[in-house]
């Protein structure tokens, strides 16, 4: 009977002797005087779980009775209680078995497969009672705390209710306290087992035998031969009779076909691959992305038909039934190990491709992709002939020396190899330090570090064969092999991440254009998504070679996802409980609160507000307020997620109060200034403000400052409490009705009142000017040489006041020219050389003095 024959015994056992007794402990009893009296059993876990609970449901009310007296437990609960008592059953069973004997890592292994389902299902029992264990809660908060000695009783009805809800909330709580009892041994069974395989991994790998070169080694050798010589020839002959039992003429013909389909795939896919992927040596800089996909080309079509070929083999033999079951495993370890030297020469062509430098992923020299080339395939034939030897050994269960020996003499040679390869690539570098001539930068090759790793695993394997530690040697060079293709496989995914999720978002290509236009997304966002992508991409790949790696070691993924599961979902430190899944859950929350409060202050801007007859600045405060509203409603949602009440958001508070009293100050003086400006709307988004020296148009009101935007374009920060405690001169604070001062200074020997009635027909004529109030012109002063006059008249828009000052400038202007004032006097006769030359600099020099003095002096 195997193992796990014994194991499903032992269990049945227990399982019907608890039945029989009504209980755990003389389960144990009886399973312990009387093993024999049972019949094996095929029974699973899940009948067992289903098989245990029916003889628990006397024990359920008694503890319900004692929290609350008369009440019955409910039906939900007592199913729940069942499928408890079921996994409790389970759970001590395997207890048992763990620590009755000593069990093998695959007893092991299935044993932790069978318990991590009995774990979520603990957990789905837990998180069902949750919620209807608070909700218990609530319904018996609302009643109040019991009346104290002296203070009126209750009603009686309210006493019932009181004792009715008590009852519930102890019923689910103590519940919920067997079933996280429960869920505590589950996983200290699991961590148990864990031990255990880790433990006898440990036992196993560095257990000591006899030397390589041990005499004694070699003498038992000798004397195992002729027992495995006969057992060797008892193999031969069962295998002759059974080809010679299932053999005919079609088994002949299909075994034919299949291993003529096999050759031909095998030998075929040399010749498959150059013909449907085109590496062209005449592209002297091949695109990544063909590089990439040239790569995937050479990776399928060197390793697939190799793959298929020994699989159809496999199934046709199966399908005869003509290999004796003690050699199905060296069948199946000759088959395997065709299709891996394939793989691997498949693998190493796609990454390096040796004989087409310009289609290679890793920069390294020709000389050093073919000696790795080589190389590796020479490592992989080496491994799967000593796989396939091993095999036949376990056929014909050797003798422990022969097994040693083998093992020992393959790890051997396979170090030797990989000694051999970095010997080359040190004697290369060598004679590359001693040629003459100019120094030359070389390709990128294998650097000093990887070298010194290698040497040391070498030096590593050698001693442990040497020392009698052949099960480490032989894991050794496992994990070399193992962590080579590993990194491989890993470098190969890494580049196709980069190049078809970032780059696909980088460059112009057709995902990108279609997501742009379809999206409205802009390149740059388009771009930080495709790095973001990117690097989600290569960490999975990192997280998934790091599990494979650590998978021979006996961790499996399990161990890991189960402690990430622990992160995720919330651990303990402490009596405070920090779970990532819920903060992350929350972020989201804010986030999608954050999102719909901005989709709705857009709809604000655009659609409605926009169809009111509201001013700018009352639309700016209302979409603001929005904002406020939106923002501090998605955190107060978030932050009840997280589970802070009112009170912890209180504490919160008053920490927050110590921090603005010594270094928030100005922060929050701003933000409540901001609020005043939004309540009481002294200056508005459009008003023309002046603020010290700087004037311009309010842009936008934001939580901490102002912006305002000058004439010259330029945008002037101004903090919110600037404006509330300076001086702010608003221009529009009441209309937008501006006035336009035009200042002429004109000769003094002109006549005032025409000058008057030019300048006032000029403003007259401007349709801009209003009518009311009229325009005035004044007499403002008398200089030496000249009298000044001011314009004085209004506009409906302040933004109008610049380039209406301009024309009322020209006008005048023209005026004054059409009635000759300002304008110098016809030239009298001619005068010497000299007189007139001066006369004309004179001249000149006073007409430049009158269009000096039309400048415009109109303020902005």
């Amino acid at each position: 009977m195997t193992g796990v024959g014994m194991g499903r015994l032992l269990r049945a056992a227990m399982i019907a002797l608890s039945v029989a007794a009504g209980g755990l402990a003389q389960a144990q009893t009886s399973s312990q005087t009387q093993p024999a009296q049972t019949q094996p059993s095929q029974a699973q876990p899940a009948p067992q779980r289903q098989t245990a609970p029916q003889a628990q449901p006397q024990a359920v009310p008694p503890a319900a009775a004692t929290d609350a007296p008369g009440a019955s437990v409910s039906a939900e609960t007592k199913a729940a209680r069942a499928k408890l008592d079921g996994y409790k059953a389970d759970l001590d069973q395997k207890e048992v078995a763990i620590q009755g004997r000593t069990m093998s890592d695959a007893d092991l292994q299935n044993l932790r497969q069978q318990i991590d389902p009995v774990i979520g299902e603990i957990r789905a029992v837990i998180e069902e009672q949750a919620p209807r264990l608070e909700a218990s809660r609530q319904r018996l908060t609302q009643l109040g705390p019991k009346p104290a000695n002296g203070q009126p009783e209750e009603s009686a009805d309210v006493a019932r209710d009181r004792a009715e809800r008590e009852a519930a909330v102890a019923e689910l709580d103590e519940t919920q306290r067997l079933g996280r009892a429960l869920l505590v041994q589950a996983e200290q069974l699991s961590a148990q087992i864990s031990d255990l395989r880790r433990a006898g991994f440990a036992r196993a790998l560095f257990e000591q035998s006899e030397g390589l070169f041990s005499p004694g080694l070699w003498m038992n050798v000798i004397q195992a031969v002729p027992r495995e010589w006969r057992a060797l020839r008892i193999i031969g002959s069962d295998a002759l009779d059974q080809l010679q039992r299932s053999t005919t003429l079609g088994v002949l013909l299909m075994l034919g076909l299949a291993i003529g389909v096999a050759i031909a795939l095998y030998v075929g896919r040399r010749s498959i691959a150059p013909r449907l992927v085109r590496r062209d040596p005449a592209i002297a800089e091949p695109l990544k992305r063909s590089r990439l996909l040239a790569a995937l080309g050479v990776l399928v079509l060197g390793a697939a038909p190799a793959i298929a070929g020994s699989w159809i083999v496999w199934v046709a033999f199966d399908s005869a039934d003509l290999v004796p079951p003690r050699l199905e495993q060296v069948f199946r370890a000759t088959l395997s190990g065709l299709a891996f030297i394939a793989f691997v020469r498949a693998l190493i062509d796609a990454i390096l491709a040796p004989e087409h430098t310009s289609w290679r992923l890793i920069p390294v020299r020709d000389a050093s992709a073919t000696r790795i080339m080589s190389f590796s395939v020479t490592l992989a034939t080496v491994m799967v002939v000593g796989k396939v030897i091993e095999a036949f050994n376990k056929a014909i269960a050797a003798a422990l020396p022969i097994t040693v020996i083998t093992r020992a003499v393959f790890a051997l040679a396979a170090a030797l190899i990989f000694a051999e390869l970095l010997r080359r690539f040190a004697a290369r570098e060598s004679q590359d330090e001693a040629c003459l001539g100019p120094y030359v930068a070389q390709d990128v090759d294998i650097g000093g570090p990887v070298r010194s790793l290698g040497w040391f695993v070498v030096a590593l394997v050698l001693g442990s064969v040497l020392g009698g530690y052949v099960a480490l040697a032989s894991f050794l060079v496992d994990q070399a092999l193992w962590i080579s293709i590993v990194v491989a496989l890993l470098i190969l995914c890494i580049a196709f991440a980069d190049e078809f999720i970032g780059g696909s978002l980088r460059s112009q290509s057709r995902l990108a254009t279609a997501l742009q236009a379809n999206t409205g997304l802009r390149r740059r966002s388009l771009e930080q998504i495709g790095v973001l992508g990117s690097g989600v991409a290569r960490l999975a790949l990192i997280v998934i070679g790091f599990l494979l790696v650590l998978a021979p070691w006996g961790i499996e993924s399990t161990d890991v996802t189960g402690s990430l599961r622990a992160v995720f979902f919330g651990f303990n430190v402490g009596d405070v409980t920090i779970s990532l899944s819920s903060i992350l859950i929350a972020a989201l929350l804010f986030a999608a609160g954050f999102t719909i409060t901005r989709i709705i202050q857009r709809w604000l801007d655009n659609t409605f507000l926009p169809a009111t007859d509201l001013d700018a600045g009352l639309r700016n405060s209302i979409r603001t307020a929005a904002g406020y509203v939106g923002i501090i409603t998605a955190g107060v949602i978030a932050f009840t997620y997280l589970g802070l009440s009112l009170e912890r958001l209180t504490i919160v508070a008053g920490a927050l109060s110590v921090g603005i009293g010594f270094g928030l100050q100005s922060i929050v003086n701003n933000f409540i200034s901001g609020l005043i400006l939004l309540w009481e709307r002294p200056i508005r988004v459009g008003d023309l403000v002046v603020v010290g020296d700087g004037e311009g148009y309010v842009r936008r009101i934001n939580v901490r400052s102002t912006e305002i935007q000058a004439f010259d374009r330029s945008m002037l920060i101004v903090p919110n409490s600037n404006l509330i405690s300076g001086i702010v001169r608003n221009r529009v604070r009441n209309d937008r009705v501006g006035r336009v001062l035009v200042s002429i200074p004109v000769p003094r020997a002109s006549d005032p009142d025409q000058v008057a009635e030019v300048m006032r027909k000029a403003a007259l004529a401007h349709r801009e000017i209003m009518s009311e109030p009229s325009p005035r012109v004044l007499f403002k002063k008398v200089t030496e040489n000249t009298i000044d006059f001011d314009l004085v008249c209004f506009v409906d828009d302040i933004d109008a006041a610049g380039r209406v000052s301009s024309d009322l400038y020209f006008d005048v202007f023209r005026g004054l020219r059409k009635a000759g004032i300002g304008v110098p006097s016809a030239a009298p006769a001619p005068e010497p050389e000299d007189e007139a030359t001066d006369k004309a600099a004179k001249t000149e020099a006073k007409e430049d003095e009158i269009l000096t003095l039309l400048k415009d002096k109109t303020p902005a």
